[in-house]
């Protein structure tokens, strides 16, 4: 049975809703999943005007534990067309299992949200994405499997690179149906690539 992290950085919530999703379509294949966050970096008084969310469920990662996961599924809403700084710092921290080579051959998979339609997505994909390709990690994006991402009868996140959803520019759009099949979706495949891989 394949060992699954969805690990992400969340300031309102949306990719906290995206995470929790990709959860689910993971254990609907037969993972198990622990879904947790990296910690919160940015100065208490700019995180509290911001109006950051400072009461996410779930615990913080560490970084010696993803070499205990098959697969990781790291998410990051989006700054400036990249990962926020957040999940960077974290990541930033993984020399030493870069250097024993402790995710050659894992899993790895990416999500995101943001503000607009084209307000960087995909670069914000490839941005975790590259981090995962350096510690050695097999790639698993969102095929047109999910047909969703091809819709126009609505607004949509959805990429071959990974699950997004789509915020608003003051954040008041959470993720839609369709962006969280997305996400259930990709969870799925992660989750069955990483138990050909593993068991």
């Amino acid at each position: 049975m394949a060992k699954i992290l969805v690990l992400y950085y969340s300031s309102y919530g949306h990719t906290s809703l995206v995470a929790e999703a990709i959860a689910e379509g993971a254990r609907s294949a037969g993972a198990i999943v622990d879904i947790k966050r990296v910690a919160e970096t940015a100065p208490k008084e700019v995180a509290e005007k911001a109006g950051f969310r400072s009461n996410e469920k779930h615990p913080v990662a560490t970084v010696d534990e993803l070499a205990g996961y098959d697969g990781i599924v790291v998410g990051s809403p989006t700054r400036y067309g990249r990962m926020a700084s957040q999940m960077a710092a974290f990541l930033d921290q993984t020399g030493g299992l870069w250097q024993r080579g402790a995710l050659n051959g894992k899993v790895g998979a990416a999500f995101t949200s943001t503000a607009t339609q084209h307000g960087g997505q995909e670069t914000t994909l490839f941005s975790i994405i590259t981090n995962l390709l350096h510690l050695g990690m097999t790639i698993v994006g969102l095929p047109y499997s999910f047909q969703g991402q091809m819709r126009l009868d609505e607004i949509t996140g959805g990429s071959p690179y990974g699950a997004t959803t789509i915020a608003g520019g003051d954040g008041s759009r959470m993720p839609s149906e369709n962006e969280l099949a997305g996400a259930r979706h990709q969870g799925e495949l992660v989750a069955k690539t990483a138990a050909k891989l593993f068991d």
